[in-house]
């Protein structure tokens, strides 16, 4: 019996991670400094296997640290220039909460905060509240054993804070990447460190353009060679002008990946491939409104998607 198994990112996928979703939002924190935030969205394209926790028909999505990559653009924007003269005493410790939702993922509120150690480096920590049932134990979940992941990570300061590369590794909790908890060959529970989450983050952000760039790989840590282990890569790109201080607009592009799949009769697979644009209003104080949506591209992708964020930084 198969399975419709779908991925989209995602903010705050959300989303961090090195290869490859995911799956894209830039944000303004109000001044010159404003930096760039993907959104991680996900798609309506999708990956099938047989078997498993998941009833049949039940689509699911790993996520994508979009809205996590947000949340430490707009927080790196209120840190200040950052890479110049500036020491870590002069740069005060900023805590930011992004609102996410999308045609893949759902709902997914996210945090993050950012930590100054020196005048070019933070430490980050970062966590995501998947609220989405198929990421937990499949259809028949009520709200408990939902995926849930948490992360740590450092970010860099360069040419004077326009540039801020930041690598990061997170863990998932949940049955999305290992399965769960089988015994007997039936899924009992949820996995503490149900997945390992490597990313990268690199924004660009001056008075005229922004850009952003997010690869993440999702892979199964317990489990791993059992029947029901996922893995996947997601990767995302935009870049945007900003007309005004508080308007900027711009195309995304985002990919997310079945890499490793091992449900009896499963295969790796695109789960979706997307080119749209996105909207965003930003204020002063790292408050943020963003639209973004487009089409699928490619065989098997269905359907268009669409994503709205909002963010405020403490």
């Amino acid at each position: 019996m198969k399975t419709r198994f779908n991925l989209a990112v995602i903010p705050a996928i959300a989303a961090a991670s090195v290869f490859a979703s995911p799956a894209m939002a830039a944000a303004e924190a109000g001044s010159a400094d404003d930096a760039v935030v993907a959104e991680a969205s996900s798609s309506d394209d999708a990956v099938s296997f047989s078997s498993g926790a998941l009833g049949a028909d039940y689509t699911i999505a790993p996520v994508t640290m979009q809205s996590v990559a947000k949340a430490d653009s707009i927080a790196l924007a209120q840190a200040g220039s950052g890479g110049g003269g500036a020491g870590a005493t002069s740069r005060s410790p900023t805590y930011t909460v992004t609102l996410n939702q999308d045609s893949f993922f759902g709902f997914n509120p996210s945090f993050n905060g950012l930590i100054p150690v020196s005048d070019t480096m933070d430490v980050s920590f970062y966590g995501t509240f998947w609220t989405k049932p198929a990421f937990g134990l499949g259809q028949g979940n009520t709200g408990d054993d939902l995926w849930t992941e948490f992360g740590v990570g450092v970010n860099f300061n360069l040419m004077d804070g326009k540039l801020k590369v930041k690598p990061q590794i997170g863990i998932t909790n949940g049955s999305l990447l290992s399965g769960g908890e089988i015994v007997g060959g039936t899924t009992r529970g949820a996995r503490f460190l149900d997945g390992v989450v490597p990313s990268l983050t690199v924004n660009y952000s001056d008075a005229t353009f922004e850009a952003e760039y997010y690869g993440g790989y999702y892979a199964a840590l317990r489990q791993r060679n059992g029947n029901a282990a996922l893995d996947f890569a997601h990767t995302w790109l935009n870049f945007g002008y900003k007309a005004t201080s508080n308007l900027s607009f711009g195309p995304h592009y985002e990919l997310l990946y079945n890499t490793r799949n091992t449900y009896p009769g499963g295969e790796s697979a695109k789960t979706y491939e997307w080119l749209g644009g996105y909207l965003q209003f930003s204020l002063p104080k790292g408050f943020f409104a963003r639209f973004t949506g487009g089409s699928s591209l490619g065989d098997g992708d269905t359907g268009d998607f669409y994503k709205m964020s909002v963010g405020m930084s403490f």
